[in-house]
């Protein structure tokens, strides 16, 4: 029993550090994949939520091969970096040439997953995706604002594979709001990093253009963010004759507190520079979580408020009830 034992410690040490490359905990920013089908209607038919379940699994998948190339690029700066030097690349737990196969196989991996079992549009989406995320582990992640810009299309780029892989029309809309609300927390991202290090010299090893976002600018970058995506979200639901959609959208107007709490609370966040990320934020801060899920929720009721409550929708049911 101690030696099955002490062979499942040692399968499990060895395995570990690999986990680790995959980053499941980043799987969440994926969900952006459901954006589409959700608000196409399509997620209670059964084989569009089956083929947007796996365009989830396959982009997991790659974004778990593009967080293996950028730790093989950036594993010298990583072991400057106050957390990131834990990473298993930059403390030496795995070898660089059994990370790049990995991340070759998760890449072939969900590119099969989108090609047989999805469709070929989404399959070029998640191409795309690819290609810009290795082009930004290279080169483009070293430009400042552009590096970010990145970061935002590569959300939008999840939405729009979610939407033409359940074969729904992309909505400038649907672009517009994700890439807006992921450019603020790109720019928090950044003032996250620049929190965590102590100095310009740090900063400057870490990730040379981190030295040119400076706590003023990224202030200002967040603010003007924020509120072009508070705009763009109000916006998309007050139009309803240009860009008319399957269900009462204009409902969703009535969810902008939390909108604009869950933005606000976020900012205050990412100043106080306790947090490595975002995705640290929305899964470790409680009042972000929640705000996120209740939003998700409702927009969940507002999409499908025909299918719940009857052809009146939450309007004849509020009639009925006064």
């Amino acid at each position: 029993m101690r030696d099955v034992d002490a062979n499942s410690r040692g399968l499990w040490a060895a395995v570990h550090p690999y986990l680790e490359v995959l980053r499941p905990t980043q799987w969440v920013k994926n969900v952006v994949v459901f954006a589409g089908p959700a608000a196409g209607l399509k997620l209670v038919e059964a084989e569009p939520a089956l083929k947007a379940g796996l365009l989830f699994i396959a982009f997991c998948l790659a974004s778990s091969a593009t967080y293996a190339i950028n730790d093989a690029v950036d594993r010298d700066a990583d072991r400057r970096h106050p957390t990131k030097r834990f990473r298993p690349l930059a403390r030496g737990a795995v070898s660089l040439p059994a990370v790049f196969a990995l991340a070759g196989v998760l890449m072939l991996a969900a590119i099969v997953t989108a090609m047989i079992w999805v469709n070929r549009p989404a399959t070029l989406v998640l191409l795309c995706y690819l290609l810009m995320s290795i082009a930004y582990s290279a080169w483009l992640k070293e430009r400042v604002i552009l590096d970010v810009i990145i970061i935002a299309l590569g959300f939008v780029f999840r939405a729009v594979g979610g939407a033409v892989a359940v074969s729904v029309p992309t909505s400038s809309w649907l672009i517009a709001c994700v890439f807006t609300l992921c450019l603020f927390m790109g720019f928090g991202k950044r003032r996250c990093e620049l929190a965590m290090l102590s100095n310009e010299d740090d900063a400057r090893l870490h990730r040379g253009t981190l030295v040119r976002y400076t706590p003023h600018l990224l202030t200002h970058l967040i603010t003007v963010s924020a509120g072009i995506a508070v705009i763009t979200f109000l916006l998309y639901t007050l139009d309803t004759a240009g860009h008319p959609a399957p269900f009462q959208k204009q409902h969703l107007f009535y969810t902008l507190p939390l909108v604009v709490y869950g933005i606000f609370r976020f900012a205050m966040l990412t100043e106080a520079g306790n947090h490595s990320g975002p995705t640290e934020i929305v899964l470790k801060d409680k009042p972000m979580l929640l705000t996120i899920l209740l939003w998700a929720l409702c927009a969940l009721i507002v999409a499908y408020q025909v299918r719940l409550f009857g052809a009146h929708g939450l309007e004849g049911l509020l009639r009925s009830v006064v």
